[in-house]
């Protein structure tokens, strides 16, 4: 291995150790000081492992001569029953660095197409992860969102790191949204200094589910809640300025607007693809 390997692996373990602090101690991380560490330190690594099944060893014992008499005879032992074989474990192992923002991770599994197949992590605190020698780790079963086995084939692994959005609730009013709403809108991203990328663009757009709205990526990855509202009919959002969007939901009766700003206090960083067995 060249040495400017070595030197490579030892600044992301030294960056890495500063950020990752002992699993009592908070996560903190500041933009400070990480922008001249500019590489991916996304990796991916795939750990298909076979259940083993233990299989009876036969063992000759000694044992004392018998005497059998003539009328009898000796029948043959029943042969042991044989059982299937356990199907392959399907173990995705996903570690990275993540980038150097405080706030909560999104992270998805996308198939070969950019389709997205599971919402790995939804906006999980930076402990809810394995601390490794030189990141975060987590697992993939190799299942989608209603715990179905993917086919075989490789899959990539992307999120987002979502700062402090702040969201202002403008209360109900009898308006229904504008016209001029749309499905998704686009923002820019702060640049990640780890993957040396430029300023990233996403396009977001607003959910909902049975518990409530939220913001997401138009590919579907959750990122931050908007409101606990239950029993919604719809949701739709609006470009307010390139920090801030406006968000309506309603019920079947009346509906209620928020604003959330800094939305461009958000990173994206991408774990790489990976094959899954």
């Amino acid at each position: 291995m060249s040495s400017e390997v070595e030197t490579s692996r030892d600044e992301t373990n030294s960056y890495v150790r500063g950020i990752l602090r002992l699993r009592s101690a908070p996560l903190r991380m500041t933009t400070r000081g990480y922008a001249p560490i500019l590489f991916a330190a996304c990796v991916s690594s795939v750990f298909a492992q076979e259940s083993p099944t233990p299989t009876p060893s036969a063992i000759a014992e000694e044992s004392p001569a018998l005497s059998i008499s003539p009328d009898e005879s000796l029948s043959p032992p029943p042969l042991p029953e044989q059982t299937p074989s356990a199907s392959p474990a399907r173990n995705v192992r996903l570690s990275f660095v993540p980038p150097p923002l405080e706030g909560r991770i999104s992270l998805g599994i996308y198939d070969s197409k950019g389709k997205l197949v599971r919402v790995l992590h939804h906006e999980a605190d930076l402990n809810e992860f394995k601390i490794g020698a030189d990141a975060l780790v987590t697992q993939w079963d190799g299942k989608n969102d209603n715990g179905e086995d993917l086919p075989a084939g490789r899959y990539h692994a992307r999120g987002y790191l979502v700062g402090s959005l702040k969201v202002e609730d403008f209360g109900q009013t009898a308006a229904f949204p504008p016209e001029n709403s749309n499905a998704s809108v686009k923002v820019n991203l702060m640049p990640n200094p780890l993957a040396n990328d430029k300023r990233a663009l996403v396009e977001l757009a607003a959910g909902i589910d049975p518990y409530g709205s939220y913001l997401k990526t138009n590919g579907g990855l959750p990122l931050f809640t908007i409101s606990k509202s239950p029993n919604l009919g719809s949701v739709s959002i609006m470009k307010k300025s390139d920090k801030s969007v406006d968000i309506w939901q309603t019920d079947a009766t009346v509906s209620h607007q928020f604003r959330i700003s800094n939305v461009d206090q958000m990173m994206a960083f991408d774990c790489g693809e990976f094959e899954l067995k």
